[in-house]
């Protein structure tokens, strides 16, 4: 249990962190609302499943070690980021109306393209596969069971999730998407300059060790 504790505490304080995670989930909750942003939380979740099995597996230490994987896993991830956030900013315009409940949308999300967008934001971040990395080598030996591995990386996913989840809810209240309203093509370029800045960063982002 101490392990599993150690998991969420890392990775709570991890999430709350700005990234472009958080990034996804803060303006697909307050332009499509509840269900889109949860969902991108679930999303979100999946692509950390996907970093656990790296983990777990040993593919993490594989990229660690080779630049060749950690340079494509690295570019892929960036392109990706720069491309949704100068295609929010293209996208941007303004908002009419008002919204009147929690369910209005003002830019309607389908739960594929929400889904997709946390899974790949997350799944395609290498920094997220190191970080993943390091929590593990810091709970787990090569003597540690699977299944005790299993739930390290089960927890990482949880935590991600419940805490994205609170975001999206809190951020998907009528009254806070209603003074999103007012500002939203500002807001939409600036949601769309920080998740390509975040993609930049990652460009530059150098091998660990």
């Amino acid at each position: 249990m101490t392990g599993i504790a150690t998991v969420f505490v890392l990775t709570l304080f991890a999430a709350m962190l700005p990234g472009p995670d958080f990034a996804v989930v803060s303006r697909n909750a307050l332009v499509s609302g509840r269900r889109a942003g949860v969902l991108t939380a679930v999303g979100i979740a999946a692509g950390l499943l996907v970093h656990a099995g790296y983990a777990i597996a040993g593919i993490g230490v594989a990229v660690s070690q080779s630049i060749l994987l950690f340079n494509i896993l690295k570019w892929v991830g960036a392109a990706y980021l720069i491309f949704l956030g100068l295609s929010m900013i293209h996208s941007a315009s303004a908002g009419q109306g008002t919204l009147v409940d929690e369910g209005a949308d003002l830019a309607p999300m389908g739960p594929w393209q929400a889904l997709r967008w946390g899974f790949f934001t997350n799944a395609t971040n290498v920094k997220a596969t190191f970080f993943t990395l390091s929590i593990f080598t810091q709970v787990a030996t090569p003597e540690t069971p699977l299944s005790l591995k299993l739930a390290f990386g089960a927890t990482t996913s949880i935590t991600c999730f419940l805490w994205f989840s609170a975001v999206a809810l809190f951020l998907s209240r009528p009254s806070v998407r209603r003074a999103y309203l007012s500002l939203k093509v500002w807001m939409e370029r600036i949601f769309g300059a920080l998740i390509a800045g975040f993609g930049v960063t990652l460009a530059f982002a150098r091998q660990p060790g």
